[in-house]
């Protein structure tokens, strides 16, 4: 792969994943980094050793030249950032969320055609080892066709307050701020693994959402925190269920795929893909042979990822790193996208129906 100059544009949290998983993908170059905090941008330079830093964002595209962007500000300024770096002839990748809403998302890649540039989302929830498998096995045909129900658990733990204390305690936090505050912040890896399958555009949406007891009782109320989600395909026979949850145990982060004859439990907590067979044994058989199908296949998933560890292909960002080579691939390659444009619009469509949907008071 040709030499590939990157720039990181926002230096939270956030962006120290985005350079760890950059620097181990050959050919590529961290040439600068940016954050209107200065103080931000040099620890990110002086850390990893990048050559150039900068406050501001015109500065940075014009000195540092790179050919790709990575943008790990807050979601409210990923538009207009966005599109500077499209303006400046760069190829932009987004961390998620990717925009605040669908329009903001159509502008985004709208402007990267016109510009013939690639822009991409940070769904790497998407690019698991589990999530890998999950397609090789779907394109082997284990399900039968297309899914028919799908359903997708993502939760976020709350309980530990100083896991969450940045935005429990600060009512000014940019999260706050967002339409869907902490629930657009988390939920697209989520609703992304649920708009791969749909085939329709303007699939229809229920919401349901309620603040949890546990944030009640410390006198938060303006945070929505359990979200139950049905959603029907507007094109094909297919329905969906979507979970959000800070409270229930233990926190799944799972997609469950039934297709017309077989089905799949792919499990992003423990990376393993289970198959469920549709077809149902004699009598007493039904009860003895499944159990001993499922622990042989709890035991190659096992055996498989403890030869991905030892083969150092088992950390933690394998997803991101996957989703980033990939896009780099498909800059350098012309090959393929790794997230369709339409999914990316789709994800964020969903998700505004949700907020609209619990802004009109469907609660439980």
């Amino acid at each position: 792969m040709a030499m590939l100059r990157v720039g990181i544009l926002g230096c939270g949290k956030i962006a120290d994943q985005h350079v760890n998983a950059i620097v181990r993908i050959p050919g590529c170059e961290i040439v600068g980094v940016c954050d209107r905090e200065e103080l931000m941008a040099k620890q990110l330079q002086e850390r990893y050793k990048i050559e150039l830093c900068f406050s501001d964002v015109q500065g940075f595209l014009e000195k540092s030249r790179p050919d790709v962007v990575h943008i790990t500000t807050p979601p409210q300024s990923h538009c207009e950032l966005g599109v500077m770096c499209l303006e400046a002839g760069c190829h932009v990748y987004i961390e998620k969320p990717f925009s605040v809403n669908t329009e903001e998302a159509e502008r985004l890649i709208k402007v990267a055609k016109d510009k013939s540039l690639k822009i991409t989302a940070g769904h790497n929830a998407q690019f698991t080892h589990a999530a890998r498998r999950m397609r090789e096995i779907i394109a082997e045909g284990f399900l039968g066709g297309s899914p028919i129900h799908i359903e997708s658990y993502y939760c976020y733990d709350l309980s530990d307050r100083s896991y969450a204390k940045a935005l429990l305690g600060d009512k000014n936090h940019w999260v706050r701020r967002l339409p869907g505050k902490l629930l657009q912040n988390v939920i697209s890896h989520g609703i992304s693994k649920i708009a791969e399958f749909l085939t329709g555009e303007n699939p229809e949406v229920i919401a349901f959402g309620t603040t949890s007891l546990l944030l009640k009782n410390i006198g938060e109320e303006d945070i929505i925190d359990e979200l139950r989600v049905i959603i029907f395909d507007d094109n094909e026979n297919c329905t969906a269920y979507f979970t959000f949850s800070s409270q229930m145990r233990p926190l799944l982060h799972q997609l469950r795929l039934f297709g017309p004859k077989n089905g799949l439990i792919v499990d992003n907590d423990h990376q393993t893909v289970i198959k469920i067979k549709g077809a149902k044994y004699k009598s007493y058989l039904d009860q003895f042979v499944p159990p001993i199908d499922f622990a042989k296949e709890y035991l190659q998933n096992s055996f498989n990822n403890i030869r991905k560890f030892i083969r150092s292909d088992f950390h933690m960002d394998s997803g991101m790193r996957f989703l980033m080579e990939s896009f780099y691939r498909s800059i350098v390659e012309n090959a393929p996208l790794p997230i369709p444009y339409r999914e990316i619009i789709l994800t964020s469509r969903i998700m505004d129906k949700i907020f609209e949907g619990i802004n009109k008071s469907h609660q439980f």
